[in-house]
């Protein structure tokens, strides 16, 4: 290297040793003088006062929904009237094919079906 590049070298790193050493602080003096001036900034701040109209547009008139009307009863006295005053009549039973293709003949059929003797096969060895 030559000694000039090695002479400018030294100077600019005690130049800079020295520039950073005159404007050095303690953190506790920079960090109450960065807090006092947030605060003095915080005390003289106002607010912007809103105009009285600065709603209108942004929010819907308000209006209140319409009363209900009272449900109407029915008559039930002359519909249970009307009910007594039909005679019941019965439905026709559609015949229904059992599992043996014989007609269903309703519940006296299906209790004589149940209660009947079964022959029972003997099993052949």
């Amino acid at each position: 290297m030559s000694t000039v590049f090695k002479h400018s070298a030294a100077a600019a790193r005690l130049y800079a040793r020295s520039r950073a050493r005159a404007y050095a602080t303690s953190s506790a003096i920079r960090k109450d003088l960065i807090q006092d001036l947030y605060l003095k900034e915080l005390k003289l701040y106002k607010a912007p006062s809103a105009a009285k109209d600065a709603h209108v547009g942004a929010v819907k008139p308000f209006t209140a929904p319409t009363l209900p009307s009272a449900p109407t009863l029915p008559d039930l006295a002359a519909e249970l009237a009307a009910y007594d005053a039909t005679e019941p009549t019965r439905a026709a039973v559609a015949d229904m094919p059992t599992t043996h293709g014989e007609p269903a003949a309703g519940a006296e059929a299906y209790l004589t079906f149940l209660e009947a003797d079964e022959v029972q096969e003997e099993a052949h060895h």
